[in-house]
């Protein structure tokens, strides 16, 4: 059998050339497409925002001038006036959420068999603290000092001092103790446990 391509011309498949050529050009064209569709979406959307944060400054300005206008305004004692009303009713409040019980239960559990308590009195002091005035009656003076060197190292009372200490003809000692008083109690470490 003859094996010799005998035509003047070779042979080639130009169609599978030509068909990959439109498939390939097909896809170019879609990106391009794309690509400017996209193009064309951002750029409005930019557009869009550009003018947004335009308008969004021009608000800032005019809610600042009206700001710095309505502060101009504002009567230095009538603000001391609403401050001042502001401060009693959050004392009011505080008192209001104050629990007499949880005081009380923490002067039972440092109150010697010697003292007694006759008053308590407690008052909310302009930097928040809470400041308790207890009026009591002792034997004697040192049975206060115990009153008192117990409710220190109870956690919840600090700053605890006698603020006036007077004997009376019965024999009996009258005292003011003044302690600041905290209502969350701290864990108190006890001596046993401390290290030497």
């Amino acid at each position: 059998m003859l094996r010799t391509n005998l035509s003047t011309r070779p042979f080639y498949n130009a169609r599978g050339v030509h068909t990959v050529l439109v498939v390939v050009a097909a896809i170019v064209v879609a990106i391009t497409l794309f690509n400017v569709a996209e193009y064309v979406r951002l750029s409005t959307r930019e557009r869009a925002l550009g003018g947004d944060a335009a308008q969004a400054e021009r608000e800032a300005a005019r809610l600042h001038d009206e700001a710095a206008r309505l502060r101009s305004q504002i009567d230095s004692k009538d603000l001391d006036v609403v401050a001042r009303a502001a401060r009693e009713a959050n004392a009011i409040i505080d008192q209001r959420a104050f629990s007499w019980t949880t005081l009380f239960s923490a002067f039972e559990q440092t109150l010697p068999s010697d003292v007694r308590i006759t008053a308590v009195q407690p008052r909310v002091e302009r930097d928040g603290r809470l400041v308790v005035s207890i009026q009591a009656e002792a034997k004697r003076v040192d049975d206060l000092d115990v009153f008192i060197e117990a409710l220190e190292a109870q956690g919840t009372f600090h700053n605890v001092l006698p603020a006036q200490e007077q004997p009376r003809e019965d024999g009996l000692v009258d005292a003011v103790i003044s302690a600041e008083y905290t209502r969350q109690p701290r864990s108190v470490v006890p001596a046993s446990g401390a290290r030497r």
